[in-house]
């Protein structure tokens, strides 16, 4: 066997901190790419806002950056004196805190967060003539609720924390289990039933108490005929009685802010349409547009000292400004794309954006990827975590990747089957309810080849009770 040398020349893809960067902006929805500016912004500091007031040349357009606005390491720079202050052993560059900044009044002082459930109880408790040992007892209780308004902690353990009688606690529970909303401080869900059902009277109201007390399985499952041999009542009586139980909530808190942050949703795009034709508008004024700070540039163009410190500074500011022309880049390429995958969902999507959402048609990834020229997993990135506002409402991104199956026109989605199911259930007659074989008959005459499971997942999917929870007398 012969050896040789071979020379071949291959093409091979580096993840530098620049390529990771651009993948990362491109994935970020508008709220995301807010704060991650932010923090670009606090650890550049070549990175400004922009500011309308600014002169343009202050202003460095939204435009990609090219390569000989990069600065070259051959220019010569001089350092004005007070920049040689921030290179001393002990200091860091980034953001400088300004003397006036302790003297302005925090952002939070004017936003205002959505009460809590316990906020809430703590307000009608505090208006209270209480003792301040049943003043504390009732903060103790309302701190073991839960978001969903149920009391999670043991009387008897509470009132040997503060020393005092079961009874005592029991007294302080009934007065907050009196309080807005109806039904809090409940140890279970038939307790926070009754608790509700306490305002009702007569023999409807009397009727849903022994149910919540003794069948309310049954009652889940729709055995009204049951319930009725058992009680000795009609069904219909059941029924008026159940109509009564499900105007009731089982989770009186969740109406609450809870303890978890709440998600903000504000749409990176929106479509509207304009003479008979949709325009794809970006919605730029979701996070602030940035700029290269002329102090820096002209730092840099005013020529650099020969000190050791100079050359130290000079090469933290090229590095400083190249970073940031590449975030702007980054960010001017998520801009671009996210503006070409959308316009050619649209295309793909004009029935949805025509006629509404039971026209959705199945749409994949590579469909778009195809069109707007780029792999699937740039067109994956690009639709993450993002959502669009259209004439019928405001969607996410992925919603509009959905599947389905293929008809004689073409083909709907599953998001459309749904749409028809809820439609068909919503004018069924409520004493003979569609099972799902015969909702998957009607779609089938329609062209729509679906079996009864696939009709059973949409379904269940949707919220829709099966056929005989849904029937009535």
């Amino acid at each position: 066997m012969d050896c040789h040398l071979v020379l071949e020349q291959t093409q091979t893809l580096i993840m530098t901190p620049e390529l990771r960067q651009a993948i990362t902006i491109l994935q970020l929805g508008a709220l995301e790419l807010a704060q991650y500016i932010e923090q670009q912004i606090m650890e550049n500091p070549v990175l400004e806002l922009e500011d309308t007031e600014e002169t343009e040349e202050s202003s460095l357009a939204a435009s990609a950056p090219t390569e000989n606005q990069v600065p070259t390491e051959n220019e010569e720079r001089v350092l004005e004196p007070e920049w040689l202050d921030y290179f001393d052993d002990s200091s860091d560059i980034g953001y400088v805190r300004s003397r006036d900044d302790d003297d302005r009044p925090s952002f939070e002082a004017f936003v205002s967060a959505a009460p809590t459930l316990q906020d809430h109880l703590l307000l009608q408790l505090h208006v209270l003539p209480l003792s301040e040992e049943r003043l504390a007892i009732g903060e103790y209780l309302i701190g073991n609720i839960d978001d969903n308004g149920y009391l999670h902690c043991d009387l008897g353990e509470t009132a040997a924390i503060f020393g005092t009688s079961h009874r005592e606690v029991m007294k302080v529970l009934e007065l907050i289990q009196g309080f807005d909303p109806p039904g809090v401080g409940a140890r279970s869900i038939e307790e926070c039933l009754l608790i509700q059902l306490r305002p009702f009277s007569g023999p409807v109201a009397d009727l849903a108490r022994e149910i919540v007390l003794r069948y309310l399985e049954d009652l889940g499952n729709n055995k009204y005929k049951r319930i009725a041999e058992n009680l000795g009542v009609t069904v219909l009586d059941v029924q008026g009685a159940a109509d009564l139980i499900r105007t009731l909530d089982p989770k009186p808190g969740r109406w609450f802010g809870g303890r978890e942050r709440t998600r903000y949703i504000i749409p990176d795009v929106t479509v509207r349409k304009v003479g008979g034709e949709y325009v794809v508008i970006m919605n730029d004024s979701a996070f602030p547009r940035l700029f290269i700070s002329p102090y820096y540039k002209r730092l840099l163009a005013s020529g650099c000292s020969e000190t050791a410190v100079g050359a130290d500074a000079k090469k933290f500011i090229e590095n400083k400004i190249h970073s940031a022309l590449w975030f702007l880049k980054s960010i001017e390429q998520r801009r671009l794309t996210l503006y070409r995958v959308v316009e050619t969902m649209v295309h793909l999507q004009r029935d949805f954006f025509d006629r509404g959402l039971k026209y959705l048609r199945p749409m994949t990834l590579r469909q778009v990827a195809s069109v707007v020229g780029v792999h699937e997993s740039t067109v994956s990135r690009a639709v993450a975590n993002k959502f669009v506002q259209t004439p019928h409402g405001v969607f996410e991104l992925r919603f509009f990747f959905a599947s389905g199956v293929e008809t004689q026109d073409g083909g709907l989605s599953s998001e459309s089957i749904k749409k028809m199911i809820q439609d068909l259930v919503s004018r069924e007659d409520p004493r003979e309810p569609l099972s799902d074989q015969a909702i998957a008959n009607v779609l089938n005459s329609k062209g729509i080849p679906v079996c009864r499971r696939t009709v059973a997942k949409y379904r269940q999917e949707v919220g829709i009770l099966p056929s005989r929870l849904r029937k009535r007398y």
